[in-house]
């Protein structure tokens, strides 16, 4: 009879091979195949793009050490582990429900009266199945399903917080960097304002320049002196922001001195891009988890509709007397089964099966929206990446142009063959080319940094294995 109970256990746990969840298909991007075409656009072959990581494309030694203590240290990726454990945690308990729980009790009483009856003692172990669901219909199967697809989302989830935490510290260190030029800018402005001033308050003394000579040098460096305190500030902020995505103190020795120190530092990402690895994306990815989940739900509502049928068991040893326990008279056991099927529930089942419809339509927009925003967001970068090369090489050009301009009038006007307004409208031509250069270049090193992100970066996932575990389940 032992057996046979324990027979009947093990096959029970092997019902609900089968589900009544809708077949999944993966549905198709709404996206074209290809990337926007034209002259905004880089031309782009069709093909896989290669597994990158961030060292490969961020070369800066500096940069890297502030990502690597921001994955250890950021508040936000210890609240994405806290949501990943906590929904483990979750589909360990969704999943006990498809094995029987056994539970094992004793108990031992001595009692006795008057009248002579003396004392009397009952000792007892029983080994036990509470209640358990033949999941015929794959109701526990599906619920299962869903708890683990949701596991599967949170921790998609969590590397897209590992992703975005990555571009924003680049971006955050190339702005660091750049307003630290800037400042340079504004200091060296500051230092030839100050020479030109005191050479026109010389030639002012001597008759040869006017007061309102004086009065225009004077104008060019104040608005330097202002500039500096402006970017002294702007780079101290910069760094209070560096310093929170990073989530600890960081060093002087990890700050970017300059943006032309740290710009070529950036690697350009690999050739080759086609519109379908925006699935790996991890926002997509959660997306259709999250779409798994629900359509994992759908199974349990309809199952819902079907009888439920619960098995009972136990085993058990019984004796008045503790040396006797364990003897073959002493040994009893108890097994039943029950069943309960849905009458009138005033549409209560049907209800749970229209909302669990509803909801899948519902991750269905939403995932084909994520694949929608990660296109638009690829395509803006790419039409930025596209021309930026030649804004930055026109830049360039300007800047050394206006060099030369100031200073062939610089020279001019201290040999008085030029007015001071000349040397003036010099200098400050240079100093917006030179700012409007330090932009172009900011702009230049966060695009790249922005493509990492948009693509997805290093979050590499096999979509064909979405139906088995991916991901390692401590104490499986």
């Amino acid at each position: 009879m032992t057996r046979r109970l324990l027979t009947l256990l093990l096959a029970s746990s092997l019902v609900g091979c089968t589900t009544l969840e809708p077949k999944y298909t993966q549905p198709e991007a709404p996206v074209p195949t290809s990337w926007p075409i034209g002259d905004s656009y880089l031309r782009q072959s069709e093909a896989a793009l290669p597994s990158v990581t961030y060292r490969d494309i961020f070369r800066d030694p500096r940069l890297q050490r502030l990502i690597d203590q921001a994955l250890v240290n950021n508040r936000d990726l210890r609240i994405a582990a806290a949501n990943i454990e906590s929904a483990r945690a979750q589909y360990r308990v969704q999943r006990s429900e498809r094995l029987p729980q056994i539970a094992a009790g004793g108990d031992a009483s001595v009692g006795g009266g008057g009248n002579g009856q003396g004392v009397s003692d009952r000792y007892s172990v029983d080994v036990g199945v509470s209640r358990f669901e033949l999941d015929l219909f794959g109701r526990v199967r599906s619920l299962s399903r869903s708890a683990l697809n949701q596991y599967f989302a949170t921790e998609a989830a969590a590397r897209a917080t590992r992703l975005s935490l990555t571009g924003e510290i680049a971006t955050a260190y190339f702005t660091l960097a750049a307003d630290r030029s800037l400042l340079a800018i504004a200091r060296a402005t500051e230092a030839n304002a100050t020479r030109s001033a005191q050479l026109t308050g010389a030639r002012l003394q001597g008759g040869i320049a006017s007061r309102i000579d004086l009065r225009q040098a004077q104008t060019i460096l104040e608005q330097a002196r202002s500039d500096v305190a402006s970017r002294t500030s702007d780079a101290a902020q910069d760094r209070n922001a560096l310093q929170l995505l990073v989530g600890a103190p960081i060093s002087d020795a990890d700050l970017p001195p300059s943006l032309e120190t740290v710009d070529t530092l950036v690697n350009e990402l690999p050739a080759g891009l086609d519109s379908r690895i925006l699935l790996r994306r991890p926002d997509v990815v959660e997306a259709e988890f999250q779409l798994r989940a629900a359509n994992a739900r759908i199974g349990a509502a309809r199952a819902a509709f079907f009888p439920t049928i619960s098995l009972t068991g136990l085993l058990g040893l019984a004796s008045t007397g503790l040396t006797g326990l364990f003897s073959t008279g002493a040994f009893n056991f108890n097994a039943g089964a029950s069943a309960s099927v849905p009458i009138f529930d005033a549409g209560a089942n049907r209800g749970n099966l229209q909302y669990a419809r509803a909801q899948r339509e519902l991750f269905l927009a939403r995932y084909e929206q994520a694949i929608q925003t990660a296109f638009r967001e690829v395509s803006d970068a790419l039409a930025r990446r596209g021309t930026i090369g030649a804004q930055f090489a026109a830049q360039t050009r300007l800047v050394a142009d206006a060099q030369d301009n100031y200073n062939l009038t610089q020279a001019r006007y201290r040999e008085g063959i030029e007015n001071f307004l000349a040397t003036l409208d010099a200098q400050r031509t240079l100093y917006s080319a030179q700012q409007s250069l330090v932009r172009t270049r900011l702009e230049r090193a966060t695009n790249l940094a922005s493509l990492y992100r948009t693509l997805g970066g290093d979050s590499l996932i096999d979509t064909a294995s979405f139906d088995r575990p991916t991901f390692p389940l401590r104490g499986n």
